[in-house]
């Protein structure tokens, strides 16, 4: 005959009040013991929270001197107990236990999470561990928290949610910084007249790599559902070791028919600050353990997007700005040059004090499918900068004139007839659309401040490292 284990209480219901007094059943990990013969204290957190909580154990339980006295840090039990206001000062609760059963100990020699500070380089090289760390449970829920965000807000607002191709032969940037995908025999594949690898011998018949982007094919459902949004990895073989590049990295990129430039602005000002209110009402106890960690206080900047009205001005209003304002940059300023993030930053968080939408870059600057001005020299781009990190989103009003669109390719020398179903969006029905990118690394960089993208994803993918 079988028994029913009780259920498990999660500790951040505990703390939310949502538990009432009385017996629970609770199992995590021991951050710390401290106790003698007679009693110990542990404490326990199950990744539900930022927060632990406190149990006490008497020694009277039969495996005390067997097993509760040999806890140490990292150790996984299961405990049963009462749920007690707790007359300590600092916590509101405590458990006193009836039960502990312990399922794994944590030898204290080996174990890779010592109570020594530990720096987020090393933990990266311990990723698969860095989860049990306070500062990185935090960074993940508060991960799970904005990506819950971002599906409800295009959900209430009347998006579909599509799934673009991970495989694809075409490289939409066309910044040839791609990761290629082959069945061909890597030492003897086979090769054309010229000596050039063929790639129809291929499985797909012609070469393959891994998206950079969803962009092109969610347009082409933008032009059919009206609006859609796409939220997947995206890959990029770019070369770079620096704390704002990934190799494999997620995306999240709306399209939408009908959509004109000021539309386009709008809508990421909408977004970020539906997520920006959602992390603030949700994420509260985590958001003080990593800045009490970092000592990089990001509320002051999540709040400002929140209560400043966002600044638009175009690009070359913005270069104007930076050539008169007297401060020598890294980077000159000039126009027809990018921004760079010291000239982001001090857009926004010098300048304009608030969140800034700069628009109508050089043609040259940006990709073939932006709408190109009648000015012959600016296209409707749009970068959305924040302070406190520069970019965290980039978009644009797509050309929806076929023959401008043709000759755009040509120019950045794309061929037409390659991206020729992407031609005929314009050609059967093109309507003005728009849409953006956002990165979801370099958003939860901003909301937490931890300043690498290497530590807001579980396991980060860059030039080198493929572990775990």
């Amino acid at each position: 005959m079988s028994t029913t284990r009780e259920a498990l209480t999660a500790i951040a219901d505990i703390h939310a009040e949502r538990i009432a007094l009385g017996k629970v059943t609770i199992a995590g990990w021991v951050r710390t013991r401290r106790g003698s013969k007679k009693f110990s204290f542990l404490e326990i957190n199950d990744g539900s929270s930022g927060r632990s909580i406190q149990v006490i154990v008497d020694s009277a339980l039969p495996n005390y001197e067997a097993e509760i006295q040999n806890l140490t840090t990292g150790a996984s039990v299961r405990i049963e107990g009462q749920l007690v206001a707790s007359p300590g000062q600092g916590q509101k609760f405590e458990i006193q236990a009836t039960g502990v059963k312990v399922y794994g100990f944590a030898d204290p020699e080996r174990y890779p999470l010592q109570k020594k500070d530990m720096t987020y380089e090393y933990l990266r090289e311990v990723a698969h561990m860095r989860g049990r760390t306070a500062t990185f449970a935090g960074v993940f829920r508060i991960r799970a928290r904005v990506s819950q965000a971002i599906h409800r807000f295009f959900a209430d607002n009347g998006f579909y949610y599509i799934h673009s191709p991970l495989l694809t032969t075409s490289d939409a940037e066309g910044a040839g910084e791609t990761f290629q995908v082959t069945t061909l025999p890597l030492s003897n594949p086979p090769k054309t007249e010229s000596g050039a690898i063929d790639y129809s011998k291929d499985f797909f018949g012609s070469q393959a790599m891994l998206c950079v982007t969803g962009q092109l094919e969610a347009e082409a459902m933008a032009l059919g559902l009206g609006k859609v949004y796409t939220f997947g990895p995206t890959f990029r073989a770019e070369n770079s070791n620096t704390s704002r590049h990934l190799s494999e990295f997620w995306m999240i990129e709306p399209e939408m028919a009908f959509y004109e430039l000021d539309d386009n602005m709008q809508l990421a000002q909408d977004l970020i600050r539906y997520v920006v209110k959602d992390v603030l009402d949700h994420c509260g106890d985590d958001l003080e353990n990593i800045i009490a960690k970092n000592g990089v206080e990001t509320r002051d900047h999540l709040r400002m997007a929140l209560e400043r009205p966002f600044v638009r001005v175009t690009y070359t209003e913005a270069v104007e700005i930076l050539t008169s304002c007297g401060r020598k940059f890294e980077y000159p300023v000039a126009w027809g040059e990018d921004l760079k993030s010291e000239h982001e930053r001090y857009l926004c968080e010098e300048h304009f004090k608030a969140p800034t939408i700069v628009y109508n870059y050089p043609s040259v600057l940006k990709a073939f499918y932006m709408y190109q001005n009648d000015d012959g020299k600016t296209v409707r781009a749009m970068d959305l900068l924040m302070p406190g990190i520069g970019e965290v989103i980039g978009g644009s009003q797509r050309e929806d004139r076929e023959s401008v669109l043709v000759e755009k390719m040509k120019g950045k020398g794309l061929s037409p007839e390659h991206l020729d179903w992407y031609v005929d969006l314009r050609r059967y029905g093109g309507v003005p659309h728009s849409g953006f990118g956002m990165g979801l690394e370099r958003l939860l960089v901003w909301i937490t401040g931890m300043g690498n993208v290497r530590d807001v994803i579980p396991f980060p993918r860059v030039p080198g490292v493929c572990k775990f």
